[in-house]
């Protein structure tokens, strides 16, 4: 990966007079990663940005979060003109779109049974947080003391374990997270791909390059699907994890600063 801000005059070049699509992770990428998910806060400076880029007319944004829709609406204090992506796309909704796949009934019965289940063997691990985002379950252990991480990563799995061989959920690991989804193919990368077509589709084909910054493992589906048709940016120090991201930048801090330089083109 090259440092995003080395290259910034040739990409300057490349993003002038185009037709941007940019989609944006929300924890690690836009707010700071938080101690638990409620106590993320998206900065204000990003928020009034966000707000400028989604009212030019060469220009749209996509949130692409694992948070749940009304949650990840919440974090942005109802800003309208974008296109909100929660549960990693099992849920969208933004200007003339809003889509909610059928979920069997079936994999609704396991993921509460799995819930309950889950909530009983972790309630005395200290830091062990589940989230429950309706469409999916999120085992968080951030807060849980690292000779405890492994104990609680066999309690996920030993759980789960029936209801996957069955193909009745599909298991995700993000960042200092386990996560229980549907059994479908969806993830990341195939909504930003169904999200640019539909975007070409409205400007009746005109080319539209696609921006992607995130920071988790489960941007880097997106990423792969990206690599040859637009720009790439693993938020972070590449020596923290190899990623399939073209570029990267080091913090929140600096995806402000692109979405900054992207105002001033």
């Amino acid at each position: 990966m090259d440092y995003l801000f080395d290259d910034w005059d040739i990409l300057k070049d490349r993003l002038r007079d185009k037709y941007l699509f940019i989609f944006l992770d929300f924890d690690g990428t836009l707010a700071p990663i938080a101690r638990t998910p409620d106590e993320a806060v998206l900065p204000n400076g990003i928020k009034r940005m966000l707000k400028e880029l989604s009212k030019k007319t060469s220009c749209r944004i996509a949130i692409i979060s694992g948070r749940s829709l009304s949650d990840l609406k919440r974090k942005f204090g109802g800003l309208k003109g974008i296109v909100y992506s929660g549960n990693h796309g099992l849920e969208i909704e933004g200007p003339k779109i809003k889509f909610s796949p059928l979920v069997s009934s079936g994999y609704l019965m396991a993921i509460k049974t799995i819930k309950s289940i889950l909530l009983k063997k972790t309630r005395a691990v200290k830091g062990a947080l589940l989230e429950d985002k309706k469409l999916s379950l999120s085992l968080h252990y951030r807060l849980v003391d690292e000779k405890q991480v492994n104990m609680v990563k066999t309690i996920f799995h030993e759980t789960v374990i029936r209801y996957l061989a069955g193909g009745r959920v599909r298991v995700k690991e993000g960042k200092k997270v386990l996560e229980i989804r549907p059994p479908s193919e969806w993830d990341k990368g195939k909504v930003v791909l169904w999200l640019l077509s539909r975007e070409k589709f409205a400007k009746y084909g005109r080319d539209v390059l696609p921006i992607y910054a995130g920071d988790d493992l489960t941007d880097e589906d997106a990423f792969k699907v990206l690599k040859r048709i637009g720009i790439t940016v693993f938020v972070g120090k590449p020596s923290h994890r190899p990623s399939g991201a073209q570029y990267y930048v080091k913090d929140t801090g600096e995806v402000a600063k692109l979405l900054r330089n992207i105002l001033g083109i």
